[in-house]
Order: structure tokens, then C-alpha cells, then sequence
């Protein structure tokens, strides 16, 4: 490593809020919708998931698989507008706030293969096969996004109670 690199690690990492955007955070109505939408996505996922791979792996039940992704794509889109809700009330911005920059980036990928899934279905354009491994390429991007938003949850649960943030994974 190099001595520029080392020397990040000794600085601390910058505060994921400032006393400003926590109390916003905190007073904002879209913090309690997100904190009740995000386990139910994940619930939803890991039932689409599972009928997903069965079908992929017997043959049986493509209508239940194909139509959970669209339930999944449904609740990704409640999420993303409702949290780009939140971001505007908690940083003043839609998207893109420095604190949850590669978040909403991975975001992007997250919605653009999901709707990529919508649009295959809507017109036909792939197979049952291909759109089943679509919406696992989809599937990937979300598990790889929320495991980026459960990492920032806990760096501020850690700020919030004082605690150095560790710098790696925590964006300024």
C-alpha cells in the first residue's frame, strides 16, 4: 500500500450525517415507510427467489415465478420512489446525496435490470428461460445493494452511538 493510503486509514471517516440531516432523519415520515418497506422487498425477493430457481430447476410453475418478479419489481419501485423521497427530505436532494452516492448508483443498475425483466415480458422478447436468468442478473444487483444499504445502517447505528466509523464502505 501506498503511504497516501495508509494515511486514509488513520483519518477518521467522515460523519454519514451531520446533526442537521440526523434530525431530519429522524423527524421524516419516509424514515419509518423505509424501515417497513425494506424487510418486506426482502421477503418478497426470497419468495420470488425460491420460485425462480424451482422453476429453473424442474420446469414447473413458470407462471407463479414469473409473475413474483413482477410483484418484486413493484416493491423495488415503491422503495426507490419513497426513498428518493426521503433522501430529498433528509439531504435536500432526490438521488445522488454524497452520503448515499454508490448506493443510488448501484440503484440504477438495480431498476434498469428489473425494468429490462418488465420489458422482456411485455413484449415477448425473451423466453421463459431467459427471463427467468434476467431476473436472477436482477436479483444479484439487489442482494449486492441491500448488503451496501445494511453496511450504511450499521455505520449510522455505530456514529449514532459515538463509535468511530470505520472507513472503508462509507462514502463521504
Amino acid at each position: 500500500m501506498g503511504q497516501h493510503d495508509l494515511g486514509r486509514r488513520d483519518r477518521p471517516a467522515a460523519p454519514l450525517y451531520t446533526a442537521d440531516e440526523r434530525r431530519r432523519r429522524d423527524a421524516s415520515p419516509w424514515t419509518l415507510v423505509q424501515g417497513v418497506l425494506a424487510p418486506v422487498q426482502f421477503a418478497i425477493f426470497l419468495v420470488s427467489l425460491g420460485l425462480v430457481l424451482r422453476t429453473l430447476a424442474t420446469g414447473q410453475g413458470a407462471d407463479a415465478a414469473l409473475a413474483s418478479v413482477v410483484v418484486k419489481t413493484l416493491a423495488l419501485y415503491a422503495i426507490m420512489v419513497t426513498g428518493s423521497v426521503w433522501e430529498k427530505d433528509v439531504f435536500g436532494r432526490y438521488l445522488f446525496a454524497p452520503a448515499f452516492y454508490w448506493e443510488d448508483m448501484v440503484s440504477m443498475l438495480v431498476l434498469a435490470l428489473h425494468t429490462a425483466y418488465l420489458a422482456a415480458l411485455w413484449t415477448g422478447s425473451l423466453g421463459e428461460r431467459g427471463l427467468l436468468l434476467l431476473a436472477l442478473a436482477a436479483y444479484a444487483t439487489y442482494v449486492v445493494n441491500a448488503g451496501q444499504f445494511v453496511l450504511k445502517l450499521r455505520a449510522a447505528r455505530l456514529q449514532g452511538a459515538g463509535a468511530p466509523l470505520p472507513s472503508a464502505g462509507v462514502t463521504a
